[in-house]
């Protein structure tokens, strides 16, 4: 299961890359960089954006998705705080995401949280804000959900 919580991108890639079994000439032809560098960002915890982009499209892997995953598990909830009361929501000319995407190893993540009495159900809505209903649907449908009492 994946660490959400501790990322190092730099051994994730390895990993994939290990998976994949893609050439070390394949990959410094695509980076465009040397293999001393290339080997040198298996070794870094962050890489930046534009780096990280190549190597999910060699790889063909979101590796933005660990981070999004990262923000639905650990992000503290949004405040609304006395400042917030009187003013009006402000319009961003960025795009808003108004639904988190739970993909199948949050999913499963959370589950198995539940299934090995690491966390209470109530544990795991208070503190990854995930819906009541959401949580029980999941134990429902998953099949690693023999063990749990709703």
């Amino acid at each position: 299961m994946q660490n959400f919580k501790n990322i190092h991108i730099g051994e994730l890639i390895q990993i994939k890359l290990r998976e994949e079994e893609i050439s070390m000439e394949r990959i410094v032809n695509f980076m465009k960089h040397t293999e001393p560098q290339v080997k040198e960002m298996f070794q870094q915890e962050n890489l930046s954006t534009d780096i990280l982009l190549k190597w999910c499209k060699l790889l063909e892997y979101d590796f933005f998705r660990v981070y999004s995953q990262h923000l639905i598990l650990y992000s503290p909830p949004r405040s609304i705080g006395l400042n917030n009361d009187n003013k009006e929501k402000k319009k961003s000319v960025l795009p808003e995401f108004k639904k988190n995407v739970y993909t199948r190893e949050i999913i499963d993540f959370i589950v198995e949280l539940i299934i090995d009495h690491k966390k209470t159900q109530q544990k795991v809505v208070e503190e990854y804000r995930i819906p009541r209903t959401t949580l029980y649907k999941w134990l429902k449908k998953y099949p690693n959900n023999e063990q749990t009492q709703l």
